[in-house]
């Protein structure tokens, strides 16, 4: 993928903790995407009836409704069938990924993610998923 491509993508990061997606929405705005910002699972619900990303990073533990939940019910539209979901996420023990891509995720990256790989680490998952 190239920085050309980077500039096409539009972003929804679904995470509840300021830090992380400050430094992620930094990282890829620098190289040109567009990125839009919820809370929580409802809110990462109600951002995607008004966008249509390129790609969702999803935490998997916040309030209100966490990762797990918004993603089923992201699956159920049949809309948003097409759209990669990124686990972007703290839940990094032995088995964890295997859980996540077994749930339906089309990607996993663990926190804290290092900035330095990244945009390679979300083009490996994008490359996986297409």
């Amino acid at each position: 993928m190239t920085e050309k491509d980077m500039r096409d993508w539009t972003v929804v990061i679904v995470d509840d903790e300021p830090d992380n997606v400050n430094v992620a929405q930094k990282v890829l705005t620098y190289n040109g995407a567009k990125v839009h910002v919820a809370r929580n699972g409802l809110e990462g619900l109600a951002l995607l009836n008004q966008v249509r990303p390129t790609f969702v990073l999803l935490d998997l533990s916040m309030p209100e409704m966490d990762g797990w939940e918004m993603l089923r019910q992201v699956r159920s539209k049949n809309l948003l069938q097409g759209v990669p979901i990124i686990a972007l996420t703290a839940h990094a023990m032995a088995g964890d990924k295997e859980r996540v891509l077994e749930a339906g995720f089309n990607g996993y990256i663990a926190k804290p993610f290092r900035i330095d790989s990244f945009l390679a680490d979300i083009q490996a998952c994008l490359r996986d998923f297409g």
